[in-house]
């Protein structure tokens, strides 16, 4: 049964798909908490999706990721600001330039920590939430990227591959509870993360998030947005490891 949202959190919203989101849910007559680190960003776009819907509707919430402690707290305050809570996205990402051969743990860590240990801190909370409740959908944002040990971006690569053997995780303990855990894997899209770079069947952040929302609703298990990189994925895992190392990919 599809599902429609009332409250959503959306952490990484500040920016690309995680701001095309709370946009588009805001135009949906949804009440979201806006989360990122950059302030004047999140209050600028907070500010322009009120004066569009010409009600309050995005309420931004100043954080950054990597302060795992905070998040508890924090959380605590969502579904009070919104009045309840049914979606909760994880969308913050961070993708840093590395030479093939640079090895930068500064960096790595960096990636770790944005992309899948600021993820297990929020959506844990959501988790905990969910299931003592019922109901709920969680999703989180990875990528394509994490689907096979590429060796152009090897951190990258790994958090995006662990957050969603994470999420398969969460699917596993709380689905029973009819939570939804939706597992996103974009290809290219189009957004400040990506500024520059050269891609191939690249799609704006706004469209990304017009699928990621309808498979949200229906409550896939996995996605790929768009559908025709699930194709790329499997003749990208069918490769042989023998010849996939020669790849500078």
């Amino acid at each position: 049964m599809k599902r429609e949202f009332h409250h959503a959190l959306v952490i990484g919203a500040s920016s690309g798909i995680g701001e095309a989101l709370a946009r588009r849910l805001a135009a949906a007559d949804c009440r979201v908490v806006m989360v990122a680190r950059r302030r004047d960003e999140l209050e600028r776009i907070a500010a322009e999706i009120n004066d569009l819907c010409g009600e309050e509707r995005a309420f931004p919430l100043v954080h950054d990721v990597r302060d795992r402690d905070e998040v508890p707290r924090l959380f605590e305050q969502v579904p009070r600001t919104l009045g309840g809570l049914d979606l909760v996205v994880y969308a913050s990402g961070v993708l840093h330039k590395v030479g093939f051969e640079e090895y930068d743990t500064a960096k790595d860590a960096h990636t770790f920590e944005v992309n899948l240990l600021g993820a297990v801190a929020w959506l844990n909370a959501a988790a905990a939430r969910f299931q003592r409740l019922g109901g709920g959908t969680i999703v989180g944002i990875g990528s394509i990227a994490g689907d096979r040990g590429r060796s152009g971006s090897p951190a990258y690569n790994t958090s995006k591959g662990a957050l969603a053997i994470y999420l398969e995780t969460l699917r596993n303990r709380i689905a029973r509870r009819g939570t939804k855990v939706v597992t996103i894997k974009p290809g290219y899209v189009e957004t400040p993360m990506t500024a520059g770079a050269k891609m191939f069947w690249e799609v704006s952040a706004d469209r990304a998030a017009q699928i990621i929302l309808a498979k949200a609703r229906r409550g896939v298990v996995c996605a790929y947005v768009p559908a025709r990189w699930r194709l790329v994925s499997w003749v990208i895992r069918s490769i042989p490891s023998f010849l996939f190392r020669r790849l500078k990919v």
